[in-house]
C-alpha cells in the first residue's frame, strides 16, 4: 500500500480518542443516574405523585442516554475503526452482528425520538414550569426527529433494495445458478 492511502487508511484511529471520552461521558451519567435515585429514595416521603413521576422519567432519560451513548461507542467503533472481535461472546449486543452505518442511524434516530418523548411527557405532565414558546418549540423538534427518522429508514431501505450484495451477507443469498 502507498503511502498516502496508507495515512488515510489509518487515519481512522483518530477516533480512539472521541469514543474514549464518550466512555467518561457514560461514567458521568453513572453518577448522576445515582444521584438522582439517592434524591428519590431519600425524599420518597415528601414527594408527591407527580414529583416522584418526573424524577422516574428522568431516570428513563439517563438511562436512554447511556443506551445511546453505547450504541455510538460499540457501532461506531465497529464500523469506522476496527472490528471488536466478541464474535460469539455471551454478551455480544444482537444488534452488533448486522450493525453498518445505515442500521447505526436508524437506532440512534429512534434513539433520539424516544428521549425526545420523555422530555416531552416530562414538560406535558408538569406544564406550568414552561412557557407557550417552549412547548411549542418542543414539539416542533420532535416532530422534525420523527420526519427525520422517516426519512432515513426509507433512504436505508431504498439503498438495501437496490444495493443488496452490499448490505446482506452473501451466504444467505441463493446460488447464482438456481433458477427461479
Amino acid at each position: 500500500m502507498k503511502l498516502l492511502p496508507k495515512v488515510i487508511f489509518m487515519s481512522r484511529w483518530l477516533q480512539v480518542p472521541l469514543y474514549l471520552g464518550l466512555i467518561v461521558a457514560q461514567a458521568v451519567y453513572v453518577v448522576l443516574f445515582l444521584k438522582e435515585v439517592w434524591h428519590l429514595v431519600t425524599h420518597a416521603m415528601t414527594l408527591d405523585e407527580t414529583n416522584i413521576m418526573l424524577v422516574v422519567l428522568g431516570l428513563i432519560d439517563v438511562v436512554m442516554i447511556s443506551n445511546l451513548l453505547i450504541m455510538v461507542i460499540v457501532g461506531g467503533y465497529e464500523t469506522f475503526v476496527s472490528k471488536l472481535g466478541v464474535e460469539g461472546h455471551p454478551d455480544e449486543p444482537e444488534w452488533l452482528d448486522h450493525v453498518n452505518a445505515g442500521v447505526l442511524k436508524v437506532k440512534l434516530s429512534m434513539a433520539l425520538i424516544s428521549i425526545s418523548s420523555i422530555h416531552l411527557l416530562k414538560t406535558f405532565i408538569n406544564p406550568d414550569q414552561h412557557t407557550f414558546h417552549t412547548v411549542l418549540w418542543q414539539v416542533i423538534i420532535h416532530v422534525a426527529f420523527l420526519v427525520s427518522a422517516l426519512i432515513m429508514a426509507y433512504v436505508d431501505r431504498l439503498t438495501t433494495h437496490t444495493h443488496p450484495r452490499h448490505f446482506h451477507d452473501e451466504s444467505f443469498a441463493p446460488p447464482k445458478n438456481a433458477v427461479e
